[in-house]
């Protein structure tokens, strides 16, 4: 939680970049153009005030030209960013001739429990026709394979290259193939296949288990063995970020990590041994945009560790939306992304505020995540009721119960995971079974508590901001008054 907000370039940049890859990214060249000339107008007139009054405020005025430099920088940033995440797709031959596609797999298969089917993105390199027509390809599509394929699709895993025949159709998302038949054309590299010979081993180390499909979601983001109704009821609860790989999963590795390599190696050595320890695990898991904040985030507070960047929270924040959004434009488009950057954000801005205002109401252990927990539901109920069409504002206070929980699972997971290369699992097999059906009912329970139906996004919209302006209100008002009397304590 951010105790003192002020802005920084870092940010005003980040908040350029948004504005212009969320709110103008159809913008047209010649309006482009006029935002430009107006924008380096603006920029001209504030350098001739930072000339003029450089012997009175100086130091004011360049932070303000400097800010103003970086939000407008970030703006032109978020265009281009906008403009390269587009999925463009050019298939070179009519749409409706075309009977088989050719590509590589940008990410491992997901294979349904229903119907045993899998899919997977593929980034095209060719698509045929009839007879002998062929045509080199471009761009990113949805491809759902056949049930006898599924199986083999994930032992070659991310990077294969695969040749499929089926029947091309077009959606509201865009165009999706459904594949007929399969067969891999190339193998992934050798890294590549090592990853994917990981994540088939702990696959199968946790098969079978009651407990093992919520593991693997848990740890490596696979939700194949995931119970369907499962993964329902923590939605219907509130609590599918739980699921999500971000920073929560993320700190409790980084926990560990810490408490074993913290006295051998020294509290920067350590900071250091578990950032590369995180870009492999990372790397294993995969491309997850929510995974993939906090992972940037924890490699800059390794940086700031070092002194070669400022420790504050929000900048920290503000340049991993940055670095993410150009080095990987098209999850800026994702609702992981957005959910993730809006939800920390929140906590950020205004955990600190309501913490304040309701101090010494309830005990600090409660309170804090409490508030850390209503900041994020509040400052992202306008994005997830347009996501979803409803709200479930039960999460605020399950979370708080779920968890902790989860924590602990994960950490047991883990030591099974260690005891079973000695074949002691068993130790902790009857513990995670309970822990597993508690945290089942928990959700369950939950998820009986009415939603609240949003049908106009824009109204949820506008009550969240209202009150994020009305608890900025109150806590200026706090602040004040503490001031105020400060004086005479």
């Amino acid at each position: 939680m951010v105790r003192n907000f002020h802005l920084t370039p870092v940010l005003c940049a980040a908040i350029g970049t948004a504005v212009g890859f969320y709110l103008f990214s159809s913008i047209s060249p010649a309006r482009l153009l006029a935002v430009a000339l107006v924008l380096l107008a603006v920029l001209c007139f504030l350098r001739v005030i930072a000339d003029a009054r450089e012997k009175i405020a100086g130091n004011n005025v360049r932070i303000v030209v400097l800010c103003g430099v970086a939000l407008s920088a970030g703006f032109m940033l978020g265009l281009c960013a906008k403009s390269a995440g587009r999925n463009v797709i050019k298939f070179a031959i009519p749409r409706e001739k075309i009977t088989a596609v050719e590509g590589v797999l940008l990410e491992d298969p997901r294979i349904f429990d229903k119907d045993g089917r899998a899919m997977a993105v593929l980034s095209l390199r060719r698509c045929a026709g009839g007879g002998k027509l062929r045509a080199s390809s471009s761009g990113n599509i949805t491809v759902f394979f056949p049930q006898d394929s599924a199986l083999r699709l994930r032992e070659f895993g991310r990077g294969a290259a695969v040749f499929s025949e089926g029947k091309l159709r077009e959606t509201d998302t865009g165009f999706v193939f459904s594949a007929e038949s399969m067969h891999v054309v190339n193998p992934a590299r050798t890294v590549q296949r090592m990853r994917t010979g990981i994540r088939l081993k702990f696959i199968s180390m946790f098969n079978g288990k009651e407990w093992g499909g919520l593991a693997l979601a848990l740890l490596l983001g696979i939700r194949d063995n995931l119970d369907t109704n499962l993964s329902a009821m923590y939605r219907d609860a509130g609590c599918s970020y739980i699921l999500a790989l971000s920073g929560m999963h993320l700190a409790v590795l980084a926990a560990l990590i810490s408490f074993f390599l913290k006295k051998p190696l020294g509290f920067k050595g350590a900071s250091i041994a578990g950032a590369l320890i995180i870009c492999l695990y990372c790397f294993i898991v995969g491309p997850m945009p929510s995974l993939n904040r906090a992972m940037i985030m924890y490699l800059l507070g390794v940086v700031t560790l070092l002194g070669a960047f400022p420790k504050e929270p929000l900048s920290i924040l503000a340049l991993s939306f940055l670095i993410q959004i150009v080095t990987s434009p098209s999850q800026g488009n994702s609702l992981s992304f957005i959910l993730s950057y809006s939800a920390l954000g929140g906590i950020l801005l205004i955990g600190q505020p309501l913490y304040s205002l309701f101090s010494g109401k309830a005990p600090d252990f409660i309170l804090m995540p409490l508030t850390a927990s209503f900041s994020a539901f509040l400052i992202t109920a306008g994005i997830t009721s347009s996501a979803f069409g409803v709200l479930a504002p039960a999460g605020i206070v399950i979370g708080l119960a779920l968890v902790p929980l989860t924590t602990v699972f994960m950490i047991g997971s883990m030591l099974w995971l260690v005891l079973d290369l000695f074949s002691l699992s068993f130790v902790l097999s009857v513990p995670l079974s309970l822990l597993y059906r508690l945290m089942e009912k928990i959700v369950s329970l939950a998820g009986n508590v009415p939603r609240v139906s949003a049908s106009m996004p824009a109204v949820i919209l506008f009550i969240s901001i209202t009150a994020v302006v009305l608890i900025a209100v109150f806590e200026y008002r706090r602040r004040t008054e503490v001031n105020r009397l400060a004086p005479f304590s």
